[in-house]
Protein backbone atom coordinates (compact mmCIF):
# COMPACT_ATOMS: atom_id res chain seq x y z
CA UNK A 1 0.00 0.00 0.00
CA UNK A 2 1.49 3.38 -0.99
CA UNK A 3 3.01 5.55 1.71
CA UNK A 4 3.53 9.27 1.69
CA UNK A 5 6.99 10.53 0.81
CA UNK A 6 6.07 14.22 0.83
CA UNK A 7 5.85 16.83 3.53
CA UNK A 8 4.69 15.96 7.02
CA UNK A 9 5.91 13.85 9.91
CA UNK A 10 7.93 10.70 9.16
CA UNK A 11 5.62 7.88 8.15
CA UNK A 12 2.64 10.18 7.58
CA UNK A 13 -0.13 8.49 5.60
CA UNK A 14 -1.02 9.97 2.20
CA UNK A 15 -3.54 12.77 2.35
CA UNK A 16 -3.05 13.64 6.01
CA UNK A 17 -2.65 17.08 7.52
CA UNK A 18 -1.40 18.51 10.76
CA UNK A 19 -4.73 18.01 12.55
CA UNK A 20 -5.16 14.32 11.84
CA UNK A 21 -5.07 11.98 14.81
CA UNK A 22 -5.70 8.57 13.24
CA UNK A 23 -5.98 7.69 9.56
CA UNK A 24 -7.53 4.63 7.94
CA UNK A 25 -6.21 4.15 4.41
CA UNK A 26 -8.33 1.86 2.23
CA UNK A 27 -6.75 0.56 -0.95
CA UNK A 28 -9.49 0.02 -3.51
CA UNK A 29 -6.98 -1.31 -6.03
CA UNK A 30 -6.17 -4.07 -3.55
CA UNK A 31 -9.89 -4.91 -3.28
CA UNK A 32 -10.02 -5.09 -7.08
CA UNK A 33 -6.94 -7.31 -7.18
CA UNK A 34 -8.54 -9.67 -4.65
CA UNK A 35 -11.70 -9.86 -6.75
CA UNK A 36 -9.65 -10.76 -9.82
CA UNK A 37 -7.77 -13.40 -7.82
CA UNK A 38 -11.05 -14.98 -6.73
CA UNK A 39 -12.43 -14.88 -10.27
CA UNK A 40 -9.30 -16.67 -11.44
CA UNK A 41 -9.81 -19.34 -8.78
CA UNK A 42 -13.42 -19.86 -9.89
CA UNK A 43 -12.48 -20.30 -13.54
CA UNK A 44 -15.54 -19.95 -15.75
CA UNK A 45 -17.95 -19.68 -12.79
CA UNK A 46 -19.18 -16.11 -12.17
CA UNK A 47 -18.03 -14.34 -9.02
CA UNK A 48 -20.39 -12.28 -6.85
CA UNK A 49 -19.36 -10.05 -3.95
CA UNK A 50 -20.61 -9.92 -0.38
CA UNK A 51 -20.66 -6.29 0.74
CA UNK A 52 -22.69 -6.62 3.93
CA UNK A 53 -21.71 -4.71 7.09
CA UNK A 54 -20.69 -1.72 4.95
CA UNK A 55 -18.35 -3.90 2.88
CA UNK A 56 -16.85 -5.41 6.04
CA UNK A 57 -16.18 -1.95 7.41
CA UNK A 58 -14.42 -0.54 4.34
CA UNK A 59 -17.37 1.47 2.99
CA UNK A 60 -19.82 -0.13 0.56
CA UNK A 61 -20.43 3.14 -1.29
CA UNK A 62 -16.76 3.13 -2.37
CA UNK A 63 -16.08 -0.60 -2.54
CA UNK A 64 -19.13 -1.67 -4.54
CA UNK A 65 -18.48 0.63 -7.54
CA UNK A 66 -14.88 -0.59 -7.60
CA UNK A 67 -16.09 -4.19 -7.79
CA UNK A 68 -18.67 -3.31 -10.42
CA UNK A 69 -15.90 -1.74 -12.50
CA UNK A 70 -14.13 -5.12 -12.30
CA UNK A 71 -17.17 -6.81 -13.85
CA UNK A 72 -19.05 -7.87 -10.73
CA UNK A 73 -22.80 -7.83 -11.38
CA UNK A 74 -24.17 -9.69 -8.33
CA UNK A 75 -23.93 -8.48 -4.74
CA UNK A 76 -25.06 -9.81 -1.36
CA UNK A 77 -25.98 -7.82 1.73
CA UNK A 78 -27.42 -8.94 5.06
CA UNK A 79 -30.25 -6.50 5.80
CA UNK A 80 -32.96 -4.84 3.75
CA UNK A 81 -31.65 -1.39 4.69
CA UNK A 82 -28.22 -2.34 3.32
CA UNK A 83 -29.84 -3.42 0.06
CA UNK A 84 -31.77 -0.16 -0.27
CA UNK A 85 -28.58 1.84 0.34
CA UNK A 86 -26.62 -0.26 -2.17
CA UNK A 87 -29.31 0.22 -4.82
CA UNK A 88 -28.66 3.96 -4.59
CA UNK A 89 -25.06 3.25 -5.55
CA UNK A 90 -25.57 0.48 -8.11
CA UNK A 91 -28.58 1.02 -10.32
CA UNK A 92 -28.32 -2.13 -12.43
CA UNK A 93 -26.70 -4.78 -10.20
CA UNK A 94 -28.44 -7.91 -8.97
CA UNK A 95 -28.70 -7.48 -5.19
CA UNK A 96 -29.60 -10.35 -2.84
CA UNK A 97 -30.59 -9.70 0.77
CA UNK A 98 -29.63 -12.61 3.03
CA UNK A 99 -32.24 -11.95 5.73
CA UNK A 100 -35.67 -12.82 4.40
CA UNK A 101 -38.88 -10.79 4.05
CA UNK A 102 -41.70 -10.14 6.50
CA UNK A 103 -45.27 -9.37 5.54
CA UNK A 104 -44.76 -5.73 6.56
CA UNK A 105 -41.62 -5.12 4.48
CA UNK A 106 -41.96 -7.40 1.43
CA UNK A 107 -42.98 -4.44 -0.71
CA UNK A 108 -39.70 -2.67 0.00
CA UNK A 109 -37.77 -5.54 -1.62
CA UNK A 110 -39.69 -5.31 -4.86
CA UNK A 111 -39.74 -1.50 -4.84
CA UNK A 112 -35.94 -1.42 -5.08
CA UNK A 113 -35.61 -4.59 -7.17
CA UNK A 114 -33.96 -6.48 -4.34
CA UNK A 115 -34.09 -10.26 -4.15
CA UNK A 116 -34.78 -11.68 -0.68
CA UNK A 117 -33.34 -14.93 0.57
CA UNK A 118 -36.10 -17.25 1.78
CA UNK A 119 -34.90 -19.02 4.91
CA UNK A 120 -38.01 -20.80 6.18
CA UNK A 121 -41.40 -22.16 5.04
CA UNK A 122 -42.98 -19.06 6.57
CA UNK A 123 -40.84 -16.77 4.43
CA UNK A 124 -41.72 -18.81 1.35
CA UNK A 125 -45.42 -18.22 2.13
CA UNK A 126 -44.81 -14.53 2.79
CA UNK A 127 -43.03 -14.00 -0.50
CA UNK A 128 -45.53 -16.13 -2.44
CA UNK A 129 -48.37 -13.99 -1.07
CA UNK A 130 -46.52 -10.82 -2.05
CA UNK A 131 -45.85 -12.13 -5.55
CA UNK A 132 -49.53 -13.01 -5.93
CA UNK A 133 -50.62 -9.50 -4.97
CA UNK A 134 -48.16 -7.94 -7.40
CA UNK A 135 -49.19 -10.21 -10.25
CA UNK A 136 -45.61 -10.22 -11.52
CA UNK A 137 -42.70 -12.68 -11.24
CA UNK A 138 -40.45 -11.44 -8.42
CA UNK A 139 -37.31 -13.50 -8.07
CA UNK A 140 -35.85 -14.68 -4.78
CA UNK A 141 -33.10 -16.94 -3.47
CA UNK A 142 -33.73 -19.94 -1.27
CA UNK A 143 -31.36 -20.97 1.51
CA UNK A 144 -30.90 -24.60 2.57
CA UNK A 145 -29.28 -25.23 5.94
CA UNK A 146 -26.77 -28.04 5.42
CA UNK A 147 -25.02 -27.82 8.78
CA UNK A 148 -24.81 -24.29 10.17
CA UNK A 149 -28.05 -24.52 12.18
CA UNK A 150 -28.78 -20.83 11.93
CA UNK A 151 -31.01 -19.75 9.04
CA UNK A 152 -32.24 -21.83 6.12
CA UNK A 153 -34.60 -24.68 5.35
CA UNK A 154 -33.93 -27.74 7.46
CA UNK A 155 -33.76 -31.25 6.07
CA UNK A 156 -37.26 -31.80 7.48
CA UNK A 157 -38.43 -28.80 5.46
CA UNK A 158 -36.83 -30.37 2.40
CA UNK A 159 -38.70 -33.62 3.12
CA UNK A 160 -41.99 -31.72 3.08
CA UNK A 161 -41.11 -29.87 -0.11
CA UNK A 162 -40.09 -33.13 -1.77
CA UNK A 163 -43.56 -34.49 -0.98
CA UNK A 164 -45.27 -31.27 -2.10
CA UNK A 165 -43.11 -28.88 -4.15
CA UNK A 166 -46.15 -26.75 -4.99
CA UNK A 167 -45.16 -23.74 -2.85
CA UNK A 168 -41.89 -23.43 -4.77
CA UNK A 169 -43.39 -24.12 -8.18
CA UNK A 170 -45.23 -20.80 -7.93
CA UNK A 171 -42.03 -18.85 -7.21
CA UNK A 172 -39.33 -17.85 -9.69
CA UNK A 173 -36.11 -18.83 -7.91
CA UNK A 174 -33.04 -16.92 -9.04
CA UNK A 175 -30.75 -18.95 -6.79
CA UNK A 176 -30.60 -21.81 -4.30
CA UNK A 177 -27.79 -21.57 -1.80
CA UNK A 178 -26.21 -22.92 1.35
CA UNK A 179 -23.39 -21.79 3.61
CA UNK A 180 -20.23 -23.67 4.54
CA UNK A 181 -19.34 -24.05 8.21
CA UNK A 182 -15.60 -24.89 8.26
CA UNK A 183 -14.42 -24.29 4.70
CA UNK A 184 -11.28 -22.56 6.02
CA UNK A 185 -10.20 -26.07 7.07
CA UNK A 186 -10.12 -27.93 3.73
CA UNK A 187 -9.62 -31.37 5.28
CA UNK A 188 -12.56 -31.09 7.70
CA UNK A 189 -15.10 -33.86 6.96
CA UNK A 190 -18.06 -31.52 7.41
CA UNK A 191 -17.23 -29.83 4.09
CA UNK A 192 -17.93 -33.03 2.13
CA UNK A 193 -20.97 -33.79 4.30
CA UNK A 194 -22.47 -30.39 3.58
CA UNK A 195 -21.76 -30.75 -0.11
CA UNK A 196 -23.59 -34.08 -0.23
CA UNK A 197 -26.58 -32.69 1.71
CA UNK A 198 -26.79 -29.75 -0.68
CA UNK A 199 -26.70 -31.97 -3.74
CA UNK A 200 -29.26 -34.36 -2.28
CA UNK A 201 -31.67 -31.59 -1.31
CA UNK A 202 -31.56 -30.13 -4.81
CA UNK A 203 -32.09 -33.50 -6.43
CA UNK A 204 -35.14 -34.25 -4.31
CA UNK A 205 -37.02 -31.01 -5.05
CA UNK A 206 -37.40 -30.26 -8.78
CA UNK A 207 -37.63 -26.43 -8.47
CA UNK A 208 -34.32 -26.49 -6.57
CA UNK A 209 -32.68 -28.69 -9.20
CA UNK A 210 -33.68 -26.23 -11.92
CA UNK A 211 -32.43 -23.13 -10.11
CA UNK A 212 -28.84 -21.95 -10.30
CA UNK A 213 -26.84 -22.82 -7.19
CA UNK A 214 -24.31 -21.02 -4.97
CA UNK A 215 -22.33 -22.73 -2.23
CA UNK A 216 -18.81 -21.32 -2.10
CA UNK A 217 -18.02 -18.48 0.29
CA UNK A 218 -14.48 -17.04 0.37
CA UNK A 219 -12.99 -20.22 1.80
CA UNK A 220 -15.21 -22.43 -0.33
CA UNK A 221 -13.80 -20.84 -3.48
CA UNK A 222 -10.50 -22.54 -2.58
CA UNK A 223 -12.05 -25.96 -1.93
CA UNK A 224 -12.15 -26.71 -5.65
CA UNK A 225 -14.65 -26.98 -8.53
CA UNK A 226 -17.01 -29.37 -6.72
CA UNK A 227 -17.99 -26.48 -4.47
CA UNK A 228 -18.26 -23.77 -7.11
CA UNK A 229 -21.63 -24.62 -8.74
CA UNK A 230 -23.03 -21.63 -10.67
CA UNK A 231 -21.91 -18.66 -8.58
CA UNK A 232 -19.16 -17.97 -6.06
CA UNK A 233 -20.01 -15.45 -3.35
CA UNK A 234 -16.83 -14.43 -1.51
CA UNK A 235 -16.82 -11.79 1.18
CA UNK A 236 -13.92 -11.72 3.64
CA UNK A 237 -11.25 -12.60 1.08
CA UNK A 238 -12.17 -9.53 -0.96
CA UNK A 239 -10.96 -7.43 1.95
CA UNK A 240 -7.67 -9.26 2.45
CA UNK A 241 -8.62 -11.78 5.14
CA UNK A 242 -7.08 -15.23 4.86
CA UNK A 243 -9.48 -17.78 3.31
CA UNK A 244 -7.70 -20.88 4.59
CA UNK A 245 -5.90 -21.90 7.75
CA UNK A 246 -3.36 -24.28 6.23
CA UNK A 247 -1.50 -22.14 3.69
CA UNK A 248 -0.14 -18.61 3.22
CA UNK A 249 -2.76 -15.93 2.63
CA UNK A 250 -3.10 -15.42 -1.15
CA UNK A 251 -5.06 -12.18 -0.77
CA UNK A 252 -3.73 -8.62 -0.83
CA UNK A 253 -4.05 -6.49 2.29
CA UNK A 254 -6.54 -3.66 1.82
CA UNK A 255 -6.29 -1.45 4.90
CA UNK A 256 -3.72 0.43 6.92
CA UNK A 257 -4.58 2.10 10.21
CA UNK A 258 -2.13 4.67 11.56
CA UNK A 259 -2.29 6.92 14.59
CA UNK A 260 -0.21 9.97 15.39
CA UNK A 261 1.91 9.89 18.54
CA UNK A 262 0.46 12.46 20.92
CA UNK A 263 2.99 12.36 23.75
CA UNK A 264 6.06 10.43 24.85
CA UNK A 265 7.04 10.37 28.51
CA UNK A 266 9.62 8.75 30.72
CA UNK A 267 8.33 6.41 33.41
CA UNK A 268 10.30 4.97 36.31
CA UNK A 269 10.34 1.44 37.64
CA UNK A 270 7.45 0.92 40.02
CA UNK A 271 5.12 3.39 38.27
CA UNK A 272 1.87 2.21 36.72
CA UNK A 273 0.35 3.00 33.32
CA UNK A 274 -3.33 3.42 32.48
CA UNK A 275 -6.64 2.60 34.13
CA UNK A 276 -6.66 0.26 37.11
CA UNK A 277 -2.88 0.52 37.43
CA UNK A 278 -3.01 -2.66 35.38
CA UNK A 279 0.53 -2.27 34.04
CA UNK A 280 3.36 -1.87 36.55
CA UNK A 281 6.75 -0.88 35.22
CA UNK A 282 9.51 -3.29 36.14
CA UNK A 283 12.18 -1.05 34.62
CA UNK A 284 12.47 2.57 33.54
CA UNK A 285 11.31 3.28 30.02
CA UNK A 286 9.35 5.48 27.64
CA UNK A 287 5.60 5.37 26.97
CA UNK A 288 3.91 6.82 23.87
CA UNK A 289 0.21 7.68 23.80
CA UNK A 290 -1.82 7.22 20.59
CA UNK A 291 -5.34 8.54 19.75
CA UNK A 292 -7.22 5.28 19.19
CA UNK A 293 -9.30 3.20 21.55
CA UNK A 294 -12.29 0.96 21.84
CA UNK A 295 -14.64 3.76 20.74
CA UNK A 296 -12.76 3.54 17.45
CA UNK A 297 -13.10 -0.22 17.25
CA UNK A 298 -9.60 -0.87 18.54
CA UNK A 299 -10.61 -3.58 20.95
CA UNK A 300 -10.16 -3.47 24.70
CA UNK A 301 -9.15 -7.14 24.47
CA UNK A 302 -5.85 -5.92 22.97
CA UNK A 303 -4.84 -4.55 26.37
CA UNK A 304 -1.40 -5.97 27.24
CA UNK A 305 -1.61 -8.19 24.13
CA UNK A 306 -1.57 -6.00 21.05
CA UNK A 307 1.35 -4.22 19.44
CA UNK A 308 1.91 -1.43 16.96
CA UNK A 309 4.80 -0.69 14.64
CA UNK A 310 6.81 2.50 14.47
CA UNK A 311 8.95 2.13 11.42
CA UNK A 312 10.29 -1.40 11.62
CA UNK A 313 10.13 -1.48 15.41
CA UNK A 314 7.38 -3.28 17.32
CA UNK A 315 5.97 -1.44 20.33
CA UNK A 316 3.75 -3.51 22.67
CA UNK A 317 0.56 -2.11 24.13
CA UNK A 318 0.94 -1.62 27.87
CA UNK A 319 -1.92 -0.85 30.18
CA UNK A 320 -5.54 -1.02 29.23
CA UNK A 321 -6.95 0.11 25.90
CA UNK A 322 -9.27 2.95 26.87
CA UNK A 323 -12.09 4.65 25.00
CA UNK A 324 -9.95 7.10 23.05
CA UNK A 325 -6.31 6.28 23.80
CA UNK A 326 -3.75 3.51 23.95
CA UNK A 327 -0.29 3.52 25.50
CA UNK A 328 2.63 1.65 23.99
CA UNK A 329 6.11 0.88 25.25
CA UNK A 330 8.63 2.66 23.00
CA UNK A 331 11.64 2.07 25.22
CA UNK A 332 13.35 0.08 22.44
CA UNK A 333 12.29 2.38 19.58
CA UNK A 334 14.76 5.06 18.49
CA UNK A 335 13.72 8.42 19.93
CA UNK A 336 13.69 10.16 16.55
CA UNK A 337 11.00 7.69 15.39
CA UNK A 338 8.98 7.52 18.61
CA UNK A 339 8.43 11.26 18.71
CA UNK A 340 5.24 13.31 19.00
CA UNK A 341 3.73 13.94 15.59
CA UNK A 342 5.08 10.76 14.00
CA UNK A 343 2.78 7.89 13.10
CA UNK A 344 2.48 4.36 14.42
CA UNK A 345 0.87 1.57 12.41
CA UNK A 346 -1.90 -0.28 14.25
CA UNK A 347 -3.08 -2.37 11.27
CA UNK A 348 -1.06 -2.96 8.13
CA UNK A 349 1.32 -5.41 6.50
CA UNK A 350 3.30 -5.63 9.73
CA UNK A 351 0.16 -6.46 11.75
CA UNK A 352 -2.67 -7.69 9.53
CA UNK A 353 -6.34 -7.75 10.55
CA UNK A 354 -6.06 -11.52 10.99
CA UNK A 355 -3.07 -11.09 13.30
CA UNK A 356 -4.72 -8.30 15.27
CA UNK A 357 -7.78 -10.50 15.65
CA UNK A 358 -5.72 -13.42 16.89
CA UNK A 359 -4.11 -11.22 19.56
CA UNK A 360 -7.54 -9.99 20.62
CA UNK A 361 -8.95 -13.50 20.84
CA UNK A 362 -11.25 -12.97 17.87
CA UNK A 363 -10.85 -12.90 14.08
CA UNK A 364 -10.07 -10.48 11.28
CA UNK A 365 -13.76 -10.16 10.41
CA UNK A 366 -14.47 -8.45 13.72
CA UNK A 367 -11.39 -6.25 13.41
CA UNK A 368 -12.50 -4.89 10.03
CA UNK A 369 -16.18 -4.50 10.79
CA UNK A 370 -15.39 -2.55 13.98
CA UNK A 371 -13.37 0.12 12.14
CA UNK A 372 -14.75 3.43 13.35
CA UNK A 373 -16.13 6.33 11.40
CA UNK A 374 -14.08 8.54 13.74
CA UNK A 375 -10.96 7.73 11.74
CA UNK A 376 -10.11 10.01 8.87
CA UNK A 377 -10.67 7.72 5.88
CA UNK A 378 -8.35 8.00 2.93
CA UNK A 379 -9.30 6.03 -0.20
CA UNK A 380 -6.67 5.29 -2.80
CA UNK A 381 -7.13 3.75 -6.25
CA UNK A 382 -10.25 2.06 -7.50
CA UNK A 383 -13.38 3.62 -8.95
CA UNK A 384 -13.40 6.51 -6.49
CA UNK A 385 -10.44 8.23 -4.88
CA UNK A 386 -10.40 10.75 -2.08
CA UNK A 387 -10.65 11.37 1.64
CA UNK A 388 -13.46 11.98 4.05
Amino acid sequence: MPRSDGAGPPGAPPGTDAGTGAVLTIDLDAVAANYRRLKQQLGSVPCAAVVKADAYGLGAERVAPTLAACGCTTFFVAHLEEGIALRRVLADARIFVLIGPRADNAGAYSADHLMPTLNSPGEIETWASHVATRGAPLQAALHIDTGMNRLGLTMRDIDRLAADPGPLERLPLALVMSHLVVAEQPAHPLNAEQLQRFRTARQRVPPLARAKASFANSSGVFLGPDYHFDLGRPGAALYGLAPTDDRPNPMTQTVRLEARILQVRDVDAGESVGYGAAHLRLRPGRIATLPAGYADGYMRALSHRGRVFIGEYAAPIVGRVSMDLITVDVSDVPAHLAAPGNFATLIGPEMTPDQVGARAGTNGYEVLTQLSRRYHRNYIGGAATGSR
